[in-house]
């Protein structure tokens, strides 16, 4: 893994059933970012290609939105999203 680490927010819910980790955002996140998610047992690395505000598909989501992003593993709440930059 390559690039600077920027943390853009917290995963607040998990819906198993659909692989859907919801994000608390703190900065910026739009599609095409490469993130990481990391917790105590959390820690896989993955392209945005799928997010959602309110259930409505968005390009992009900002600080204080709770964005919903499609992810391929488990996540579990108080994981903390990074963006990789760089």
């Amino acid at each position: 893994m390559s690039g600077e680490l920027v943390e853009v927010g917290r995963v607040t819910h998990y819906f198993s059933r659909i692989g859907v980790a919801v994000v608390e955002l703190k900065a910026p996140l739009k599609l095409g970012d490469k993130i990481l998610i990391r917790g105590a047992t959390t820690n896989f690395e993955q392209t945005v290609e799928s997010m959602q505000v309110e259930h409505k598909p968005v390009q992009e989501a900002g600080p204080g939105q709770s964005v919903g992003i499609k992810v391929k593993d488990r996540v579990r709440e108080k994981d903390i999203v990074y963006k990789v930059v760089g």
